[in-house]
């Protein structure tokens, strides 16, 4: 591809923006992030223009706060501009249509002329003599123009124009919103050999789809749904890469009706970059393996699940985010071998988490519906007949949730019950080693 001249990135040089004192960055579960920046800002009395150069390309140009730190006043702010229109290449071509450029072929002849038209890999001149003259661009070497056109910028910038009363340099503190930011918690638990303990723990994995580097910023996490107002417009995603670390986790704290946690120290995370962070220090905790019976969920699988609490006498007791669990469990040669994964969602502490890992291979469900009479025209019995056949060496308990239509009761059960809520009966059905155990129940439906 045809390079710049040497005047256009002069200009990019000078137009960078100063790095920030301060950089804050609160990142949400819901694709958003609040900035908060101290920069110093040159102002000159009377009426002008200050440029705050480098913020995300996915902006919330409306959320911007401008404030001087300190208590210095006679600086107001008249209007704010958001440019967005970065150089590229093709916009370079395109603005410099009907205008003379200058083209250096790989045999070193300087070709100029005006351009009429840039695209399809190739360009097309018309010199002096108003010959035409096409030039292909993997011939090309390097493309020269005057300057860089009016409107492009190399990077996302906010122009304030302001009314001072006196000039100088002033820090000054920026705070806005921006998409393109989101966090969510990651789980790592590992099963112990005898399946009653789970070495659980829990990462950050924050993404910033957004252009800018966010360097050396205190940041926050928010786990919790806010409102939002709904958006003009989906942010964009982008190719990601992955960089990790294992430094000390987050203090966390309750926030108003939410759950804050704040990295104890500078961390810079870059833009088009999914960053991971521990989230809390390795825990073991108690774990009950259950198998669970849904049949309108699943009839021909009874499903695993591992059961902890999140409680402090349990090993655990911090808020969990919600987030992604993967299950592991240790071979014979020390090998990790994936068990299944799972999302939960937030949980307080001293709550129940049900991991679902899978469905069980040697525990076979059989459902039929025996019988099916009519009471009258409301009201109807329905006689059910649950085989678990239990192919394992062990014996097992499945707890079975069978969801019920209307207003019903149980008229005959094999096996004790409960009712869950108003839509589920529940049993828990022992099944022996190498077994089979019927349940048979019947229930009164009333429409």
């Amino acid at each position: 591809m045809a390079r710049l001249v040497g005047i256009i990135c002069v200009g990019v040089l000078t137009a960078a923006a100063a790095g920030a004192e301060e950089v804050a960055v609160t990142v949400y579960n819901s694709n958003l992030g609040v900035v908060s920046e101290v920069r110093d800002l040159s102002f000159v009395t009377g009426t002008g223009e200050v440029a705050f150069r480098d913020v995300p390309d996915q902006i919330d140009p409306a959320s911007v706060r401008f404030e001087l730190v300190g208590s210095r006043q006679g600086i107001s702010i008249l209007e704010q501009n958001y440019a967005y229109d970065l150089v590229s290449v093709d916009k370079i071509y395109s603005r410099y249509v009907d205008y003379d450029i200058e083209v250096l072929d790989k045999q070193g002849n300087l070709i100029g002329g005006t351009l009429l038209a840039a695209g399809q890999g190739a360009i097309t001149l018309r010199d002096a003599s108003g010959r035409v003259k096409v030039v292909l661009l993997e011939n090309v070497t390097q493309v020269n123009f005057p300057t860089l056109p009016e409107g492009l910028i190399t990077r996302p910038t906010l122009f304030w124009r302001y009314a001072a009363e006196t000039g100088g340099s002033f820090p000054a503190r920026v705070s806005y919103q921006t998409y393109g930011l989101s966090w969510e918690a990651e789980y790592v638990g590992v099963l112990s050999a005898d399946e009653k303990t789970l070495d659980l723990s829990g990462w950050a994995s924050i993404t910033n789809n957004t252009s800018k580097t966010f360097a050396d910023a205190t940041l926050k996490l928010v786990a919790g749904d806010i409102s939002r107002a709904p958006q003009a417009k989906a942010a964009g995603m982008a190719r990601m890469d992955m960089l990790a670390t294992a430094e000390a986790g987050f203090e966390e704290k309750a926030f108003f009706e939410y759950h804050l946690y704040t990295l104890p120290r500078p961390s810079t995370v870059a833009g088009k970059e999914v960053k991971q962070i521990s989230l809390f220090e390795p825990a073991r905790t108690a774990a009950e393996k259950r198998f669970v019976y849904r049949p309108e969920q699943n009839a021909q699988q009874v499903e695993v699940a591992l059961q902890v609490v999140n409680a402090e006498q349990a090993g655990l007791g911090m808020p969990l985010p919600e987030g992604r669990v993967r299950v592991f469990q240790a071979d014979a040669d020390g090998s990790l071998i994936l068990l299944g994964e799972d999302r939960i969602n937030h949980t307080p502490r001293d709550e129940k988490i049900d991991i679902r890992v899978g469905y069980a291979f040697d525990i076979v469900p059989e459902e039929k519906l025996m019988n099916q009479t009519r009471v009258s025209q409301q009201v109807e019995e329905r006689a059910y007949e649950l085989q678990l056949r239990n192919r394992k060496d062990e014996p097992v308990t499945v707890h079975v949730e069978k969801a019920l239509p209307g207003d019903w009761q149980v008229i005959a059960a094999d096996f004790r019950y409960e009712r869950k809520d108003a839509r589920t009966l529940t049993f828990d059905v022992p099944v022996p080693a190498r077994d089979t155990t019927t349940l048979n129940y019947t229930v009164r439906v009333k429409w």
